[in-house]
């Protein structure tokens, strides 16, 4: 029977065998699937990453693929682990600003986010189940119940459109099987790790089948604070799956899914890096607390006073100055105000695929999503109230997305109708101890309280696109590839701002209608803003195959993210009116070669330059982070993948890659206190990065299978921030190396697997953020230390 379904990768020496998204139908019989790779472990892989499958070594696309059995066998449990395996990628799960644990910050050859809010859209977009999410909070996620998982790096705006100027990451989730059958699993470990998940395929009849799957973590943060034991960078969260397929003819399949995460957690593991004694605001919190031989420049301080002068904390131990004897090392933050990060997220979707004639499909993907969300974080780490930052959000999207594949000998084509629909409101308190106005410092210095700003925003989307690609195989070596795509889109903002002094908590209610006294600016937009964004960007490539193994080509892409408002303000802006950027763009050329070496090495390799326009990138104006579009860069590099499986029980694999910016055509953004140089960095851009994974199993008389593994990352010192921050920079290379045993018995569907992550417990930042010449703080987050886990899983 003829199956129609969205088909991910394949793993089949024929190339006529059954996908990993069809091979989940026998069930969770995921073991069963690893020990078939394990006797042919060099198979064929086919990919999506053109809308149908393919083979991977066809594609004119840089391309890591994983199956779930491979994720397992390389330690990749989650999305944040995707960078372990990935040339060109890095990927944490901390925004700078956000709070939140969830938030993921992703960047693939130097392009992604900074700054996971709703007002700036994803560099890379991620694809689940073909369902487009908005939001990069929620992109963080645990590897429960999938299939497979993709990596298309480089522009993808011709098939996957806006916000894919980085590339893109699909993850597709295992479909029902036809018998009945389940996985159990468990895990413990270090820091009080547990997690339980399990699964079931209860198929009703022979057209209709369903899955469900529940999986819970918890574990305990790697970061204490002092002030009340709280933990940081815990785990606690669920997620809930449910997938009902039905296929009453060999030419229709209709797949309905839903799905719920809900993560409750204390914060992100920041901790103090430092503080510049000689800002403003270090200076002004000192001086009030009693800090002896602090000063500062503002009245009602007047010249002869001795603490009159330019902002400045003495290097003394003492408890009133706002210096760096709060530093208490890489795993102690010495923070007193709320943290907290929460994330609530619900989605649901329909896909139906209608074989229309051997040459035609017809596909239509139907999806609703929706997310909550908080972030409460102490940005300086201290007991001085510098600056806290509490967020909430609340985002709800539709999408609905129409295909039109046609397939013959020689022709392939795709022609598509996309319509995206975003709606998202916002709630952002930042108490902090800034002068709006003289009386501000003279109630500080008198033990009042500072100042907050509170900003209400409701932020929409609507987006319309109309797609096509082609594919013309010229002769059985040459094929031609171009596509096209439009997008038209309309971005929406309504808010109201203030900034109140005195610091009331809870809000006030109801909330001021003028201008409070004493206080700080209040303004208010009753006005709904539009911005709109129109964009042709397209594709085209030329592949050759020298010989049946041997596929060389050359391709241009191009791709946009989207422009937008700034939420973020601290006084008003001209007229009222909110400051707005326009969107990004990157070009890239690239020329690879995929090539299979008998049966037993399988290389890829890739040169590319990219052209990077009109850069989104954070400035701070005062102590209010903005986004500007700030100029030009090149991003240069080359990227080689390898598999090696010389017989049926070793395996080898690895990758590398190789990055060189250049900041071009700098534009100067008026009273920004950090500003990009041309000899700056991009942001999470590390000149080398590479990984190398060594596997071996031994099998025993009586059955057992016994699978050592060792995988080794390397990443070059980085930055995390435009300005090339030093204070907060990763500043060395880290080499992290990584182990597993897994103890199985082929043909029970029983294993054990003991792993050790971090085993040389390197110490190394993999987020930083400062704002030194204002607030004076800087922040940073470091890895988790080493830790060890058993887990053991059963299918039946």
């Amino acid at each position: 029977m003829k199956q129609c379904v969205p088909v991910s990768v394949l793993f089949n020496r024929n190339f006529l065998a059954t996908s990993l998204a069809l091979a989940s139908q026998a069930g969770p019989g995921s073991h069963a699937l690893a020990q078939e790779a394990s006797v042919v472990p060099l198979e064929e892989v086919v990919v999506t990453a053109r809308r149908r499958a393919e083979n991977l070594q066809d594609v004119p696309i840089s391309v890591t693929a994983m199956s779930a059995e491979a994720l397992e066998r390389r330690q990749i449990f989650s999305t944040v682990d995707l960078d372990r395996a990935t040339p060109s990628m890095q990927f944490t799960s901390y925004g700078q600003l956000s709070g939140n644990n969830a938030a993921a910050v992703v960047f693939i050859r130097g392009v992604g986010q900074l700054d996971p809010t709703p007002a700036v859209d994803p560099g890379v977009g991620f694809y689940i189940d073909d369902v487009y999410m908005g939001r990069s909070v929620g992109a963080a996620m645990d590897f429960f119940d999938i299939a497979d998982v993709q990596v298309l790096r480089g522009p993808q705006g011709t098939l996957f459109g806006r916000n894919t100027i980085g590339g893109a990451v699909i993850v597709n989730s295992r479909l029902p099987g036809t018998e009945f059958g389940g996985t159990i699993s468990g895990e413990l470990g270090d820091d009080n790790l547990y997690q339980v998940y399990g699964v079931v395929d209860l198929p009703v009849n022979g057209d209709l089948g369903l899955r469900l799957s529940a999986g819970t973590r918890k574990r305990d943060g790697y970061v204490t604070r002092e002030f009340d034991g709280q933990d940081l960078g815990n785990e606690n969260g669920y997620t809930l799956k449910g997938t009902l397929r039905w296929t009453p003819s060999d030419s229709l399949d209709v797949i309905l899914r839903a799905d719920y995460t809900e993560k409750d957690e204390h914060g992100s593991p920041f901790v103090f890096k430092g503080i510049n004694t000689n800002a403003p605001v270090p200076a002004i919190v000192s001086v009030a607390a009693g800090c002896p031989g602090a000063t500062m420049p503002f009245a009602p301080l007047e010249p002869g006073d001795p603490r009159f002068g330019a902002p400045f904390v003495p290097d003394t131990d003492d408890p009133r100055c706002a210096n760096n004897h709060y530093d208490k090392g890489p795993y102690t933050n010495g923070g007193t105000a709320p943290v907290e990060s929460t994330f609530e997220g619900y989605g649901s979707s329909g896909t139906l695929a209608w074989q229309l004639n051997n040459a035609l499909e017809l596909r239509s993907i139907t999806a609703y999503r929706e997310t909550d969300w908080t972030g409460i974080r102490d940005a300086d780490n201290t007991p001085f109230t510098l600056i806290t930052t509490d967020y909430t959000s609340a985002s709800e999207q539709f999408s609905q997305e129409l295909r039109l594949s046609f397939t013959s000998d020689r022709v392939h084509g795709i022609t598509g109708l996309y319509y995206f629909d975003e709606d998202t409101s916002d709630r952002v308190t930042v108490p902090l101890a800034f002068p709006p106005a003289p009386p501000f410092i003279a109630s500080l210095l008198n033990g009042g309280p500072g100042t907050r700003d509170l900003q209400f925003v409701d932020l929409s989307t609507e987006s319309t696109a109309v797609f096509t690609e082609w594919t013309y195989d010229v002769t059985d070596a040459l094929s031609l590839t171009g596509g096209l795509r439009y997008t038209d889109e309309d971005k929406f903002m309504q808010g109201v701002v203030f900034n109140l002094f005195p610091a009331t908590d809870p809000d006030p209610d109801p909330l001021p209608n003028a201008a409070i006294p004493d206080g700080g600016p209040l303004f208010i937009r009753p006005d709904e803003y539009t911005e709109n964004f129109q964009k042709m960007t397209g594709s085209a490539s030329l592949t050759y195959n020298w010989a049946p193994e041997i596929m060389t080509y050359l391709s241009y892409a191009d791709s946009f993210k989207s422009g937008g408002f700034n939420q973020r303000y601290n006084s008003p802006t001209p007229d009222f009116n909110p400051v707005t950027f326009d969107e990004e763009t990157v070009e890239s050329y690239e020329l690879g070669i995929k090539a299979n070496i008998g049966d037993s090495l399988r290389f890829n390799a890739a040169i590319f330059s990219s052209s990077y326009s009109d850069i989104q990138l954070i400035y701070r104006q005062g102590v209010v982070p903005l986004l500007f579009n700030a100029g030009s860069a090149s991003i240069d590099g080359f990227e080689l993948e390898f598999t090696y499986a010389p017989n049926l029980s070793l395996i080898v694999d690895g990758g590398f890659s190789y990055l060189d910016d250049s900041i071009e055509d700098i534009i100067e953004i008026p009273g920004a206190d950090a500003t990009v140089g041309p000899d700056n960095s991009l942001p999470f851009t590390p000149e080398w990065q590479g990984n190398l994974g060594i596997g071996y199993s031994f099998t025993y008389g009586d059955g057992l299978e016994l699978t050592p593994r060792v995988d080794v990352a390397y990443t070059d010192s980085q930055f995390f921030d435009a300005a090339n921050t030093e204070l907060t920079a990763q500043n060395d290379s880290v080499t992290t190396v990584n182990a597993s045993m897994t103890l199985s018995a082929p043909g029970t569907g029983w294993r054990v697997t003991l792993r050790g992550d971090n085993l040389t417990d390197e110490l190394y930042p993999v987020q930083g953020n400062a704002s030194l010449a204002t607030l004076g703080y800087g922040e940073i987050v470091y890895a988790r230390q080493r830790n060890w886990t058993l887990s053991a899983a059963y299918d039946f």
